[in-house]
């Protein structure tokens, strides 16, 4: 049976209990994105048959050899969307923010599910969400300044105290034993561990947050036998520039055609392939609908992926060019 690919664009229109969340994002200038309706490719391609994507036949003698395999965290090893949404709202709660543009300005900020969801797929890192959002609707009003900051200082205190309170937030709601890893990532952990590879995990996440969940979710074992460990606070771009992947292959030795990185989204896909990197995807249910055609592989969540299927498929990559 034949299976057929729907292509179609994204109209992002979030939608908010509250009106304080904007219409539209603006149009993104890094990418474009086309949906990938996997509700269809899921009718035509078993799960443990990944969608593979720019591959050759066969191995050529320049072929790639898999020397090190690297970890987003959020939406990789955890399901976390919601989770940091959550802690985003309570912090606007906690310090009554209210942007003047929302016509119920009288309520704290909240943010949406599908504006959230839209949000975190456009800009990487929590003070640049915070810095774009009051930049498109207009500093708010807080207890932590007596007036909507007009200085860039006073800004600047307003982003670092939120995402500070909303980070220890955050950590609350990991340590209350709730969350799980997603299926697959600590068995194939063990298998490239196990197999001689090395190991990284780059999050764009904070830096204090991501290792409270590895602790938590990958045990401190494995953790402390990481042999790069890079978070949001390493470098001075977030993804979807490729700093944090450049960095992990020069602090692991290892060419970045010989990486493979696991990602969830369109931005980790992003700056995985802009640092010369291939890359697979697990998605969620906020990135299913994203364009992974730069993807070599693409997977609902490694339950059944095993290390020599990842190995294949990075021997079988054509060259780019």
């Amino acid at each position: 049976m034949a299976c057929t690919i729907m292509h179609s664009r994204t109209t992002l229109s979030p939608s908010s209990p509250s009106s304080s969340a904007p219409g539209f994002l603006p149009p993104n200038p890094l990418f474009h994105v086309t949906t990938l309706r996997f509700r269809t490719l899921r009718k035509c391609f078993p799960f443990e048959k990944p969608l593979s994507v720019s591959v050759s036949a066969s191995a050529s003698s320049t072929s790639n050899r898999l020397r090190a395999l690297v970890f987003d965290c959020d939406g990789v090893i955890l399901e976390s969307e919601h989770l940091h949404r959550q802690a985003y709202n309570d912090a606007f709660a906690h310090f009554n923010v209210r942007c003047p543009s929302s016509s119920q300005s009288q309520l704290p900020l909240y943010w949406d599910s599908d504006f959230y969801d839209d949000l975190q797929n456009r800009i990487g890192g929590g003070k640049p969400k915070m810095r774009w959002y009051f930049g498109e609707n207009g500093w708010p009003s807080s207890t932590i300044l007596e007036k909507p900051p007009e200085a860039d200082e006073d800004r600047a205190k307003l982003v670092d105290t939120l995402q500070d309170w909303k980070t220890e937030r955050y950590k609350e709601i990991i340590k209350s034993g709730t969350v799980e890893p997603r299926p697959g990532v600590l068995r194939l952990m063990d298998e490239a561990r196990a197999a001689g590879r090395k190991l990284a995990v780059c999050s764009a996440a904070t830096k204090s947050s991501v290792i409270l969940c590895l602790e938590s979710l990958i045990g401190i074992e494995r953790f402390q036998s990481l042999d790069c460990f890079l978070a949001g606070d390493d470098v001075k771009e977030k993804k979807p520039d490729p700093s944090i992947y450049l960095t992990a292959s020069k602090r692991l030795g290892i060419s970045p055609q010989d990486c493979l990185v696991v990602e969830d989204s369109i931005i980790g896909l992003q700056a995985a392939t802009r640092a010369g990197m291939s890359c697979v995807i697990t998605y969620t249910s906020s990135t299913a609908d994203q364009d992974f055609k730069d993807a070599i592989a693409i997977y609902p969540d490694l339950s059944d992926v095993r290390l020599k299927d990842l190995e294949l498929l990075l021997e079988n990559v054509v060259p780019a060019g």
